[in-house]
């Protein structure tokens, strides 16, 4: 049987020692770590390839919803919050399975298991130079290389292009699924940017057409990492 690695973010300690617990009992789960918050669960995550994810919802700094929001998570996602409410929002974020505490071992293995099927069948990708977003009643074309940025405008995603502006309720998430990270990058929670449209980088602002688009702290890492390999 293939092993599986995973990861726990959890910052209540007696839920993590259950959740620890669990995965223990599980023989092809490989537990490769544990954290306390989110952003150091993020940091492992963006060095190291993890099957699957354990993540708690309701976390001090950055909330697991914040987390799968702002990054591209290629992990498998299963939630385990005290709160209900949480489970639209964490479906539409396409997690594998949401654990609603105090879980029993029984309902844990089940969402193992499916997150388990996903790993041995995988969705096949394929990369286009095109994508099409849901604008109003329809869908519009957008050629990738035409993308100045992306801005978040409350529930709205507004794509500037080189020629149109489109406006579209799919989240930044959605987006980063369905857009190469290295031709569209996220720079902050509320903006993406074209990395050939970029005219010029100063401290931690970024100017597009006449845009001036910050940095934020959690995707400086990642975007100069990406900028200084073109160098």
């Amino acid at each position: 049987m293939n092993s599986y690695s995973c990861i726990i973010i959890e910052d209540e300690p007696l839920a993590l020692e259950r959740t620890k617990s669990f995965v223990d009992k599980i023989p092809f789960l490989n537990l490769c770590g544990t954290f306390e918050n989110a952003l150091d669960g993020l940091a492992y995550l963006k060095a190291n390839k993890v099957d699957l994810l354990f993540l708690d919802i309701n976390m001090d700094e950055l909330s697991g919803i914040e987390l799968l929001e702002s990054s591209k998570i290629e992990s498998q996602v299963i939630i385990t919050t005290a709160y209900q409410e949480y489970a639209i929002k964490g479906y539409e974020l396409n997690v594998t399975d949401y654990l609603l505490k105090p879980f029993t071992f029984d309902r844990f293995l089940k969402a193992v298991n499916k997150a388990q099927e996903n790993c041995i069948q995988p969705l096949p990708t394929i990369q286009h130079d095109f994508i099409f977003v849901k604008t109003e009643n329809r869908l519009v074309k957008i050629d990738l290389g035409d993308i100045l940025f992306i801005e978040g405008m409350r529930d709205y995603r507004r794509i500037h292009t080189v020629n149109k502006r489109i406006m579209t309720l799919q989240n930044f998430s959605e987006l980063e699924q369905i857009i190469p990270s290295n031709l569209v990058c996220r720079v902050h929670k509320s903006y993406m940017v074209g990395i050939d449209k970029i005219e010029s980088i100063e401290r931690m602002r970024i100017t597009i057409s006449n845009q001036i688009i910050p940095i934020s702290e959690t995707y400086k890492e990642l975007f100069f990492k990406m900028i200084n390999s073109r160098i």
